[in-house]
């Protein structure tokens, strides 16, 4: 009874607030107790009792008790803080506190007068305290600073957040304030090798904490896209810097939370419905806080600092510490322990048993995957670690399965772009080639052809279906996947028979006049795809005899492609087919066959989904550099010709494509929206007036299409294959492919060409993409409580589908 009674006595306070014309005084403690004081009220409570409509009505009709509600909040963390929260009264007027700024905050940060409010240092009492002790560092300290520094504080508070490693509680002041956080890091892992007894509602408590600080962190989902990188988070630049002195031990804690976590439990079947998780929902937080906090930063927070904050500010090196620890993780078992753990929640949702449904699926593999970007990206030694065993594979399969299954969904369109790049990332790297060779045996339960193989034809298999049974919305993409396959390419020694039909199948399709002259952009594609079958050719030929078969056989692709017409009365008789038939991809001769066994075809999503918008995604000419593979295995760059993107040699034309999303410009970023209205107008039936392609254009980039290897290839064998196939009245492949197998170009074929290999490259477009993509995933995947659920979010648009 005592529960609807305090729920009854918030609301009625909540009423009071948003009634009261006068402002209430900061001194009137009766009051503003109500909204904290021993209140039996969950987080969820707090989101019903206090509805948005009233946050908007005080905010605009009583802002002095908005703010002084705000201030007397984070007045009672710091108390609990400062105090240690020795009784049960404190904890739970701290949790209060954290509840009810959780739901306040996205209100502030939504009106852009409120904005610079937790940044101002107005505290609604002590004023003339404030005037003596101005040369107090603690006195200058804007709300937000005070408020962040409180939290890390109770994120390390024994018999709170953590287990105390004393008997009695640190119940002093000085404990609190020379409690050494190091010690107390929250499990086993990297640094730290004790793992604390697992208590689960120390786990509840810190799961609170961080959903606030993550809050806290959300100002940046209430501005506008922009590709200025030198504007920072404020509030995540000041919690990671040295201002904090949880720092460490914190990124530690979160971190070791995140990979030593085991869904799985004890192997028990179904044990997920049999006890509650509560680690899942702290793992999600510590995440999503590792992600936001992780963000690269290219220059100065847009908020001048405090006083305080000031003197450290030029004498300290990497501003963010978080990225700075990151960076600087080292040791093997390190590097072990973290990507055995990723590895093992990014297979999680894979994994079938027996039994259906018996082991609990995590939903936060989007997550898993920015922090493996990031992982990889700020830590050199991270990503070679990963690239030097077949341990990457463990990364890889997860990620192909994740791509098949969601090519069909057009909400989880960045699903698809953060698993291409990370394939992108990986592939400019020659250890990633090599290992693609290791065969595929496992039984993952995938949506595409049965074939017997590598790693390599499960890449090819799973792209080809991409792009032939993917949504339209994907085409953008289709630079990135033929970069990743032309990168792989020189180190492929044998790919499978099903493989082989796959590339010609694209090529075949990708070289119809139609598709060809329907944008400036389509025969890149074809570029991309000759310049893979060169590298396998000239460096892998044998082994490959699987593909240089399924080329002969095709001959006649080839052959069309040397003599594409140019003239007008073709092109237009081309385009009047495309205006026909819009399809990107011609789906016939595919040769799909038997798909796997326990495989779900991959489906749209339900009407009515949610999802967030994107930035335009920058062309493959601004996502990459080029470098050349010099012959001690050593990568040089390659400096790109300013006049044209095409040069004269085997790899020209491919050089400065760009996606077809990003290239109207580079600086400028478009919502999905508009994009998806530029698309529509682009593959209309008015697009001829759009795209006029001329002769000199086709003939322009025709005269460099690298066909030399694959023409003299075709030159030398076809008569040799047809001749035995007179000669022994041959019809059976297998007898083919024997005699290829040991067939030999050696002096026969052009001098090879340097192996060019496309490296991804950071720019301000793919940070502001991973910043829209990962607010966005936050949004939409926090909903218990939906913490920014029908604010004015301006980062990006929340459609329903």
């Amino acid at each position: 009874m005592g529960n609807s009674d305090s729920k009854l006595n918030f609301r009625k306070a909540v009423i009071q607030l948003t009634t009261k014309t006068q402002p209430v005084e900061a001194t009137d403690d009766a009051f503003w107790d109500q909204f904290w004081a021993d209140t039996a009220t969950t987080v969820q409570d707090v989101f019903a009792l206090v509805p948005a409509a009233e946050i908007r009505a005080v905010r605009e009709e009583s802002p002095s008790n908005l703010a002084t509600l705000c201030y007397k909040a984070v007045e009672k963390l710091v108390q609990g803080a400062e105090s240690g929260c020795p009784s049960d009264k404190d904890k739970q007027m701290v949790l209060n506190c954290t509840r009810m700024l959780t739901r306040i905050l996205p209100y502030i940060f939504e009106d852009q007068d409120w904005r610079g409010f937790f940044w101002s240092t107005i505290p609604g009492t002590g004023r003339a305290e404030m005037d003596e002790m101005e040369d107090d560092d603690e006195g200058a300290r804007p709300l937000a600073e005070s408020l962040l520094l409180a939290l890390a504080d109770l994120l390390f508070c024994p018999d709170f957040t953590v287990h105390s490693h004393k008997r009695g509680r640190p119940d002093s002041v000085e404990d609190m304030q020379s409690l050494d956080s190091c010690e107390y890091i929250w499990e086993a892992g990297v640094g730290f090798a004790q793992s604390p007894p697992l208590n689960y509602i120390h786990d509840l408590n810190r799961s609170e904490l961080l959903r606030l600080l993550l809050t806290c962190f959300s100002e940046a989902m209430y501005l506008p896209p922009t590709s200025d990188n030198t504007i920072l988070n404020p509030w995540v630049t000041f919690f990671c810097s040295t201002e904090n002195r949880h720092a460490l031990p914190l990124f530690t804690s979160l971190l070791n939370v995140v990979c030593a976590y085991d869904p799985v439990g004890y192997g028990i079947p179904y044990n997920h419905l049999l006890f509650s998780d509560y680690r899942e929902q702290l793992v999600e937080q510590a995440v999503q806080i590792l992600i936001v906090t992780l963000e690269h930063e290219g220059g100065q927070p847009y908020r001048p600092p405090s006083p305080s904050s000031m003197e450290d500010q030029d004498s300290v090196g990497p501003n963010n510490l978080f990225v700075n620890y990151l960076s600087r993780i080292h040791r093997e078992e390190d590097y072990d322990f973290v990507l055995k753990g990723l590895a093992r929640l990014l297979t999680n949702p894979l994994t079938q048993t027996y039994l259906p449904n018996s082991t609990k699926k995590i939903q936060f593999h989007q997550e898993l995957l920015v922090l493996f970007w990031k992982l990889c990206d700020f830590n050199k030694k991270f990503l070679f670690f990963v690239l030097k065993s077949s341990d990457v594979l463990d990364i890889l399969v997860p990620i192909l399965y994740y791509l098949n299954d969601a090519r069909a969904d057009q909400s989880r369109v960045g699903l698809m772009h953060i698993g291409v790049f990370i394939l992108l990332l990986l592939s400019g790297e020659r250890n990633f080639g090599v290992r693609l060779n290791k065969p595929y045996s496992l039984h993952v339960p995938m949506d595409i052809p049965v074939f017997t193989g590598t790693h390599a034809d499960l890449l090819i298999v799973v792209f080809h279906k991409i792009i032939t049974s993917g949504h339209q919305r994907l085409q953008p993409l289709y630079d990135c996947l033929l970069t990743i396959v032309v990168n792989v390419s020189p180190y492929l020694k044998s790919l499978s028979m099903v493989a082989a039909n796959k590339l010609l199948h694209l090529l075949e399709a990708f070289s119809t006049n139609w598709f060809l002259f329907s944008a400036p952009q389509n025969h890149h594609l074809v570029f991309f795809l000759l310049e893979a079958f060169n590298n396998i050719i000239q460096y892998q030929f044998d082994g490959n005899c699987n593909l240089v078969y399924a080329i002969i056989r095709k001959r006649n692709v080839f052959h069309q492609l040397a003599n594409l017409p140019s003239d007008p009365a073709t092109i237009q008789k081309a385009l009047q087919r495309k205006r026909k038939s819009p399809d990107a991809i011609s789906r016939t001769s595919s040769q799909e066959t038997v798909s796997m066994e326990g495989s779900r075809p991959a489906v749209p999503a339900e009407p009515g989904t949610l999802k967030a918008s994107l930035v335009a995604m920058p062309g493959i000419d601004k996502l990459t550099e080029k470098s050349q593979v010099s012959e001690d295995g050593t990568m040089v760059a390659v400096a790109e010709s300013p006049q044209s993107p095409e040069h004269g040699n085997a790899e020209a034309g491919a050089s400065d494509t760009e996606s077809i999303s990003g290239r109207d410009s580079e600086d400028v970023f478009y919502t999905e929206a508009e994009m998806e209205r530029r698309r529509r107008l682009s593959s209309s039936s008015s697009s001829v007036c759009h795209w006029n392609p001329k002769p000199d254009w086709v003939l322009s980039w025709k005269s460099k299409l690298p066909l030399q290897t694959i023409m003299r290839l075709l030159q030398v064998l076809v008569p040799q294959v047809e001749k035995i196939c007179i000669d022994k009245g041959l019809t059976d492949e297998s007898e083919i492919l024997k005699f290829l197998q040991h067939g030999t170009l050696v002096g026969l074929l052009p001098v090879p060409h340097p192996i060019l290999i496309r490296k991804y490259q950071a720019n301000a477009g793919t940070a502001m993409w991973f910043r829209t993509y990962m607010w966005g995933v936050i949004y939409l995947r926090n909903v218990d409580p939906p913490i920014w659920y029908d604010t004015d979010v301006r980062l990006f648009e929340i459609q329903r589908m």
